[in-house]
């Protein structure tokens, strides 16, 4: 039995989602008229309590399409230095929107209003102006950390009062909610745009939805365009969506608890001298006495997969297929080691 603990996007459809993928109703949605496409996009704008959506191909699609709508030439966005947008984007911030990037520090890849109080950039001749601060909920670099609206909300007032858009990278938005009970409307409150990843939590074969007002999400289809992300009957893949939204958000709270477990049996192990705080489901680890391709490597030969995720950091990421019984096996084999 393989164990794959790579990331959440290694999932597979259910038998549910397959159905409904099977009997979506479907249109060419680039026309605008894929019902499915349109009927995700109406549930996901009514949750978060916006105007309207744009559904994608994929995250950084969205991120990097908000990117472009909010910044440009001589701007810049704000964001952590361990921000998805700035690492594993391929450089998109710079080839796709020309902008400049600051990058913050924080614990666990959070930044404050403070932090961005003491960093924003003027419209001045020597400055990029800063247009656009990104933030990311939950946070991967920092173990899968979660802001809370009461982080947020002095963030808010502050890009308000210096007429500066906000950004939400919500790849992992669904796990966060399940942990604090808050209410995605008061989310939406808070950005100017929202990025919402099926692909990982939620178990989607593919897609993320970018949320904004209507002016923004009318650009936005542009430029999706423009990327080459304009897909004809995406309906089936929007009907997984749907699917996904109706009935696997509460059980992310199965893969937080496996998330725990693991944290707690790697923080007993002799290789392990730190786990970060296991909030949601994603477990880094910090090595000592043997390099992230060691410990892979020994992991591998167990049967399990998992990633390196800095000098001396591998990490998990639990999902709905690893279920209970890998869990058990997860203990046995990597007691082994």
């Amino acid at each position: 039995m393989i164990i794959d603990l790579r990331s959440d996007t290694v999932t597979k459809p259910t038998k549910g989602m397959l159905e409904a993928m099977w009997s979506a109703q479907v249109g060419d949605d680039v026309f605008g008229e894929d019902p499915t496409v349109n009927a995700l996009e109406q549930k996901l704008v009514g949750m978060f309590g916006m105007e309207a959506g744009l559904f994608c191909p994929s995250g950084t699609m969205t991120n990097q399409i908000a990117i472009k709508l909010h910044t440009g030439p001589h701007k810049e966005v704000i964001c952590h230095k361990y921000s998805h947008i700035y690492l594993y984007e391929a450089g998109g911030i710079m080839a796709n929107a020309h902008a400049s990037v600051k990058l913050l520090e924080g614990a666990y890849g959070k930044i404050t209003a403070k932090d961005i109080a003491e960093n924003l950039s003027p419209d001045d001749v020597h400055a990029c102006e800063t247009t656009l601060v990104s933030l990311e909920n939950t946070m991967n670099k920092g173990g899968g950390s979660i802001y809370s609206l009461e982080e947020v909300k002095p963030i808010k007032t502050l890009c308000d009062k210096h007429h500066v858009k906000l950004h939400l990278d919500g790849a992992r938005l669904f796990n966060a909610l399940v942990v604090t009970g808050e209410d995605p409307k008061e989310w939406g409150a808070q950005f100017d745009t929202i990025s919402i990843c099926l692909s990982k939590g939620l178990g989607c074969p593919i897609g993320s939805v970018l949320l904004g007002n209507k002016t923004e999400i009318k650009r936005a289809r542009k430029i999706r365009k423009s990327f080459g992300g304009g897909m004809r009957q995406a309906g089936y893949l929007a009907a997984a969506a749907i699917y996904a939204l109706d009935y696997h958000v509460d059980r992310l709270a199965e893969d937080h608890a496996r998330a725990k477990a693991i944290g707690q049996m790697l923080e007993k192990h002799p290789l392990v001298s730190e786990v970060f705080p296991v909030l949601t489901n994603i477990v880094i680890a910090r090595l000592q006495g043997i390099s992230p391709e060691d410990f892979l490597s020994k992991l591998s030969a167990k049967g399990i997969k998992a990633v390196k995720f800095g000098k001396d950091q591998i990490r998990f990421v639990t999902h709905l297929d690893f279920r209970d019984e890998m869990l058990e096996a997860f203990e046995d084999r990597v007691k082994e080691i």
